[in-house]
């Protein structure tokens, strides 16, 4: 019975030894996967695809939108421009927010914290930095003080020039509200009180209106 024992020792150390050299040999072989669904999605991830798709052109899963298409929560910032400069967005892009007091507070909030070291206070381009770095225009002096809101917009979150794209740092949102801060620059106006102008209705029966006999 001993040497039975002995023998089955021996046996299995051998094996587990051959085992080792042999899972040792071939660096790029990860050996067998426990619970393989832990390390790959079911779904069709993406960033970590290991087969063909055989749905989609190309074989991968991830595929270009198609256009028109707005992601989740992003309705309103249709970004799918027919060509991708400030030109093109100024004239096709249209701000999805109302200009209102709130907004144009908190584009001003905005615009102190990310735009006003080189831009100014007040956008005429003499901020800290601005006056280091000469050359920053100001909002509200030649073709700068007509630029719309769309391609004020796409400078914003691509850049231009010597200015560095903010596009991590402000979402597109905040942007927008930027936009409406800036728009205010552009008429000389720091101020943030929206007037409630009259609607026409009430301007056309004040003009029509006549004394009652």
């Amino acid at each position: 019975m001993k040497n039975f024992m002995n023998i089955g020792f021996k046996a299995s150390a051998v094996l587990f030894s051959a085992a080792m050299l042999v899972a040792c040999s071939n660096e790029q072989d990860p050996g067998l996967e426990f619970a393989p669904d832990m390390y790959h999605s079911v779904p069709l991830d993406p960033y970590s695809q290991i087969k063909d798709n055989k749905y989609n052109p190309g074989g991968l899963n991830l595929r270009q939108p198609a256009p028109g298409t707005v992601a989740r929560g992003k309705q309103g910032y249709n970004m799918y421009l027919t060509e991708d400069n400030a030109e093109a967005a100024g004239t096709q892009l249209i701000n999805p927010l109302e200009r209102t007091q709130k907004h144009l507070e908190e584009g001003k909030v905005l615009y102190v914290r990310f735009c006003s070291p080189c831009h100014g206070a007040e956008g005429d381009g003499q901020g800290l930095v601005g006056q280091k770095f000469k050359g920053v225009p100001s909002y509200s002096a030649g073709r700068v003080a007509e630029l719309p809101a769309g391609h004020i917009y796409h400078v914003i979150a691509n850049g231009r020039g010597r200015m560095m794209p903010h596009g991590s740092q402000v979402d597109p949102n905040e942007r927008w509200k930027i936009v409406l801060y800036v728009q205010q620059l552009q008429k000389g106006e720091t101020g943030t009180t929206v007037q409630e102008a009259a609607t026409e209705e009430t301007s056309a029966q004040n003009e029509t209106a006549t004394p009652n006999n």
